[in-house]
């Protein structure tokens, strides 16, 4: 599956585009098959035909919805993502479910044809397509070809408020929140959470510090009333590495712990947006003070939400005026 990306820019390649119009095929003429033959596939296995036929029939024209999608997204699949995700979480969930009911019997093991052919055959080519689609969102190249000391960032790179982050970590214990894109559902969940995350760090007299990647100032339209809270834009990412976060892999963006709180998250409410920022990205958080990084506390999946009373524990005692100036 071969695919070229140069500078965050990837080229749609012949075999994502085949991969949709096949999908789109399959599950318009499910969704059609599913409605005019709705007992057929229950006569095949030999199991009791559905009390209400209207059930089945529904998940029919929701799959030939999908395969709509599909052919929609088949012109531009990189620019489709969100329809192709939408795609990859059906397939996932598909082979849980069903492979769970045939796991325990409760659907015949000759009933596997179908796990085959309506989600394990695409799991693997929309992956692809997904990690692609992130690969030509990703952010802006680094400024320079060196990477930034943690030293050298520091004294370069900004608070909202004009400071440099190197100062104003003289003054004060500073909590800095590395966050993924603004669409991701974590990121979300973060910005939902933030009065309780300030609350943690005032608590040890610290100062809250949000990093983002966007260009500074176009952050605000995500923070909403939290707009106030200090932060640092940093659209090149060259913070993020010098603080050792670099882009994550399939596992730690796709993985099973991800899609598990991806499903948590979104039943709460938190949604999904466009990528707001490199979608390769990952998380983390860390004390800092006096130019140095205190504690670290790097995610290992996308999925890591910051945990301050962990990432305050290496601290002997909570911060205090008494130990750190205000």
């Amino acid at each position: 599956m071969p695919f070229a990306c140069k500078n965050g820019s990837c080229q749609t390649t012949r075999w994502m585009k085949n991969v949709l119009l096949a999908a789109a095929i399959y599950h318009i003429g499910f969704g059609i098959w599913a409605n005019c033959w709705p007992h057929l596939w229950f006569d095949w296995l030999g199991i009791a035909r559905p009390n209400h036929v209207l059930l089945w029939r529904g998940v029919g024209a929701v799959v030939g919805i999908l395969g709509l999608g599909f052919l929609i997204a088949a012109k531009n699949p990189i620019h489709h993502w969100l329809t192709v995700l939408i795609g990859f979480a059906k397939f996932t969930f598909g082979i849980i479910g069903f492979g769970s009911e045939i796991f325990y019997q409760e659907i015949p093991l000759r009933a596997g044809w179908i796990l085959l052919i309506d989600d394990l055959i695409w799991w693997a080519p929309f992956a692809g397509i997904l990690y692609i689609s992130l690969r030509a969102h990703t952010g802006l190249p680094p400024s320079r070809s060196k990477p930034f000391s943690i030293s050298e960032a520091a004294a370069t790179y900004q608070l909202s408020n004009g400071k440099s982050l190197i100062e104003a970590s003289e003054s004060k214990l500073l909590v800095l929140v590395f966050l993924r894109h603004f669409g991701c559902t974590f990121t979300r969940q973060i910005l939902r959470g933030l009065e309780g995350i300030e609350k943690e760090a005032n608590q040890h007299n610290a100062q809250l510090i949000l990093v983002h990647m966007l260009q500074n100032g176009k952050e605000s339209q995500y923070l909403g009333e939290s707009s106030g809270v200090a932060r640092i834009a940093d659209p090149h990412c060259e913070l993020y590495r010098a603080f050792g976060l670099g882009q994550g892999g399939f596992i730690e963006l796709f993985g099973p712990q991800v899609w598990w709180r991806a499903a948590v998250a979104l039943f709460q409410g938190c949604g999904v947006g466009h990528l707001a920022g490199d979608g390769l990205q990952m998380p983390g958080a860390f004390l800092f003070h006096k130019g140095k990084i205190i504690s670290a506390q790097p995610a290992h999946s996308a999925s890591d939400l910051p945990n301050l009373p962990q990432l305050f524990k290496t601290l002997p005692l909570p911060v205090s005026r008494d130990t750190v100036s205000a």
